[in-house]
């Protein structure tokens, strides 16, 4: 059903309709019974004004959290295997920073790279300014762990500043291949699927498009998040081949 009105919950939103928002309206009687409640027991620390009212109308019927989807399972992975390698030095580039790098950040320091600036002062947290297609502030074969999380897919669509280039993500693959240390580690993670472009939001890659790219590299090991937000460790590549809407997780090393 979730899918049959996405295009209709999304034109709605275009034209500035926000149903989900419209429909929690329906929460709204709760909420005063509950502001009620409050009132009539009294706490003269804090008492109720109108003034006070900040209505969260959604989060009682919500889960206690979200142990699941792309992001969850890909930043457990990655980190995991860090972890067990426990590497002198890691660079990740364009990965999430409240997710995965803070994950890792927790045993050893990162070196983040994004075109975007950041303000940080995180201990261990070192931030390198720069465009992934061109990684000049690193060497050849210096690099003994990357990663690069739910980054490669937007290289090259202008979404988050960068110019726009059809090839880009394709250049940025080998600039991550040319840095990586022989033995070394690199950890990707991409949609994967049927391979499409959602411009400007992403592209979907075929898990063996990916592959191809780094072919002077050996894949270690292939897992995914597959189109119900479940971690398949292990998987087979083809099997994700038409996928709708998975993440491809590559360990891959330079020989």
């Amino acid at each position: 059903m979730r899918r049959l009105l996405r295009p209709f919950l999304n034109a709605a939103a275009f034209a500035g309709f926000d149903l989900h928002r419209a429909a929690t309206l329906r929460r709204l009687p709760r909420f005063m019974r509950h502001a009620s409640e409050y009132r009539r027991a009294g706490d003269r620390r804090f008492p109720l004004t109108i003034s006070d009212l900040e209505p969260v109308l959604t989060d009682f019927a919500a889960e206690a959290g979200i142990a699941r989807g792309h992001y969850f399972h890909q930043d457990l992975w990655a980190a995991r295997r860090i972890f067990a390698r426990r590497p002198r030095q890691h660079v990740d580039i364009g990965s999430r920073i409240d997710g995965f790098v803070a994950h890792v950040l927790t045993f050893m320091p990162v070196t983040i790279v994004d075109i975007r600036p950041l303000e940080s002062s995180v201990d261990g947290l070192t931030f390198v300014r720069g465009d992934m297609c061109r990684l000049d502030s690193f060497e050849s074969g210096s690099i003994e762990s990357l990663s690069c999380l739910h980054a490669i897919e937007h290289v090259g669509l202008g979404r988050y500043g960068d110019s726009v280039d059809a090839r880009g993500w394709h250049v940025a693959l080998r600039e991550q291949a040319r840095i990586l240390a022989p033995g070394g580690r690199l950890y990707l993670g991409t949609p994967v699927g049927r391979e499409r472009l959602c411009f400007n939001s992403q592209r979907v890659f075929s898990p063996a498009t990916i592959i191809d790219a780094l072919s002077d590299l050996q894949l270690l090991a292939f897992s995914a998040v597959d189109d119900d937000d479940r971690l398949v460790a292990n998987a087979a590549v083809d099997a994700f081949a038409h996928a709708r809407n998975a993440c491809g997780l590559f360990e891959f090393t330079k020989p």
